[in-house]
C-alpha cells in the first residue's frame, strides 16, 4: 500500500476533522454542563456512578475514564465538597468505594434527560444504522492509535536522567 506523505490525504484529513469535532464536542460540553457547575470530566464521574451503585473504586473509575489516578482524585475531591460523591471505605480498609450522594443522585436525574436529548441532536441527520457504522468506524481507529502509541511510546528505563537525555541530544 502506498502512502501519500501531505496534507491532502484521505486519513490526515480524516484525523484533523476527527480531532475538530472532538475539540468542537468538548467545549459544545463545557457550554453545556456550566448551568449545573460541572466540567464534563465530572459529570463523567457522576454518570459512571449513577450506573453504578454500589460506587467504583478511584483505580476502577481512572481505568474506565482512561484518565491517571491523580487527576481522578481531584475530581473526586471536588465533587465531594459539593456533597454529590461521598468516599465509603473498602472492603480491606485500603481502598475507597466513591458513590454518588443523595445530592449527586437527584442532581443526575435533573441533567440526563437534557445530557440524552443534547446526545441525540448531535446525530441528527444519520440514521441509527449510520450511527452504528460511524462507531465501528471510531472504534478501529481508536485501537490503531493505540497499537500506535504503543509502538512508538519510549519505555521510562530508557530516560531515567535527563541530564543525559539533553547531552544525547534528546
Amino acid at each position: 500500500m502506498k502512502v501519500k506523505l501531505d496534507d491532502t490525504s484521505p486519513g490526515h484529513r480524516a484525523l484533523m476533522q476527527l480531532l475538530r469535532t472532538a475539540d468542537m464536542v468538548w467545549n459544545a460540553s463545557h457550554a453545556f454542563f456550566e448551568r449545573w457547575e460541572l466540567s464534563p470530566s465530572q459529570f463523567n464521574v457522576l454518570n459512571l456512578l449513577y450506573l453504578t451503585p454500589e460506587g467504583l473504586s478511584q483505580i476502577d473509575l481512572s481505568r474506565e475514564l482512561i484518565m491517571h489516578r491523580s487527576n481522578v482524585t481531584g475530581l473526586v475531591d471536588r465533587l465531594e465538597k459539593r456533597s454529590l460523591v461521598a468516599r465509603n471505605a473498602g472492603v480491606d480498609r485500603r481502598t475507597y468505594r466513591v458513590v454518588l450522594t443523595r445530592v449527586g443522585r437527584e442532581l443526575m436525574e435533573d441533567v440526563l434527560p437534557r445530557y440524552y436529548e443534547g446526545a441525540v441532536r448531535v446525530w441528527e441527520g444519520l440514521s441509527e444504522e449510520r450511527a452504528d457504522e460511524v462507531i465501528a468506524e471510531l472504534e478501529t481507529v481508536a485501537k490503531n492509535a493505540e497499537r500506535i502509541g504503543k509502538a512508538v511510546a519510549t519505555p521510562k528505563s530508557e530516560h531515567q536522567n535527563p541530564k543525559e537525555d539533553r547531552k544525547a541530544g534528546i
